[in-house]
């Protein structure tokens, strides 16, 4: 028998994503801090900078990054302005900056806004009439030596389209351009390596397949880049000694530290630890095998449900969701709501039906949620 709240009808890795026994492990973790936080004695910045380092060891260890090149951040938008923010002046001044139309928004509205002041030209590759991804060649065709630097899509929100990474990058290295990409909705199930293809930085939360909490975001940047950067959204922990309060002789530190600014928040680190651990003792490729059997139900029954697909069939280019077209007639709302009380959980953009079956998820989620469709269908 299943219920509400088992996660068999889970289908919103795309949004915050679970793991067994998450609500248990997070509890557990936030206690500690809470318990440590709450004496009144003075060991509360050892103790929770240690565990902000083991979030961040977990993470180096999960995307194959050197040790010292990757750091924490609230989210992927403040990544991406302290590495934006730290480039010398040559790298975009008078330069283009490549992004496709099917990023995630609030980056484009980041660089959409920096463009005038840092004098670089915003470069959107947009989608072609009735598609629902920007095609790997037609950011080819628009990458030239002009561009200074192209921020990648590893996998689409919208579609869960997954980019040919080693095409791109081997592409951008002989423009000469800087190369980085968000990994925000394919880590913690797509196999990412930051230097198989290399690139030059990386962007992410510790939401969607990872589970982890809001704000446990990080930043990695390689280590030639890293040496250059001197980023201006900078503070105490930005130095060698963050304790060193001589106003007149900051210096970064020699690694991904630069990055941080003022005292970091730690809190959502604390709580993300345990899906990161969790993340990093399964079988990585039994994961994997699991969405694609059901991913392999959902798009298999689609065509007699009415529904279309607008992700990519082909495994090897659609990231861990599976976005269908619902047809004219039922309410997307309703479509989403009617499941909710037999325990079956997703959502909707417009018209497009977003599914991500996870860790969780079962065999029997996929039947339920295939059956509530029909009767949505049915209803309408």
């Amino acid at each position: 028998m299943t219920s509400n709240t088992d996660g068999s009808g889970y289908f919103l890795y795309h949004s915050i994503g679970m793991y067994p026994g998450k609500a248990q492990a997070m509890e557990q973790a936030l206690c500690n801090y809470a318990k440590v936080w709450g004496t009144p004695d003075d060991s509360q910045w050892p103790q929770v900078l240690g565990n902000r380092q083991r979030f961040i060891d977990l993470w180096t260890d999960l995307i194959g990054a050197d040790a010292g090149t990757l750091t924490s951040s609230e989210n992927v938008t403040t990544a991406l302005m302290s590495l934006i923010g730290g480039l010398p002046e040559d790298c975009l001044r008078g330069r283009s900056l490549l992004v496709a139309g099917d990023c995630f928004p609030s980056l484009h509205f980041l660089l959409a806004g920096l463009a005038p002041r840092l004098g670089f030209t915003l470069r959107t590759v947009r989608l072609r009439p009735g598609e629902s991804w920007v095609r790997d060649e037609d950011m080819i065709e628009a990458w030239d030596e002009s561009v200074g630097l192209a921020l990648l899509t590893f996998v689409t929100s919208t579609a869960s389209h997954r980019c040919d990474l080693d095409t791109l990058v081997a592409h951008g290295r002989k423009m000469g351009s800087l190369v980085g990409v968000d990994v925000t909705q394919g880590i913690g199930l797509i196999p990412y390596d930051v230097q198989a293809p290399m690139v030059d930085f990386t962007v992410s939360s510790s939401l969607k397949w990872l589970g982890g909490t809001s704000g446990a975001g990080i930043l990695h940047v390689a280590r030639p880049l890293l040496q250059a950067c001197r980023p201006e959204l900078r503070g105490w922990f930005s130095q060698e000694n963050p304790f060193s309060w001589d106003l007149d002789a900051f210096s970064f530190a020699p690694d991904a530290r630069r990055f941080d600014h003022g005292t970091p928040s730690v809190l959502a680190c604390v709580g993300s630890v345990p899906a990161l651990e969790w993340n990093a003792a399964q079988d990585a490729q039994a994961m994997l095998d699991h969405n694609r059997k059901l991913s392999g139900m959902i798009l298999e029954a689609a065509p007699d449900l009415g529904l279309t697909p607008v992700s990519p069939t082909d495994d090897a280019r659609r990231g861990g969701s599976v976005m269908l077209r619902l047809p004219e007639g039922p309410d997307p709302a309703q479509t989403v709501s009617a499941p909710r009380d037999k325990g079956l959980f997703t959502d909707c953009r417009g018209r497009i039906l977003r599914l991500s079956p996870g860790s969780v998820t079962t065999e029997d989620g996929v039947m339920r949620l295939l059956a509530a469709l029909a009767g949505t269908r049915g209803a309408a």
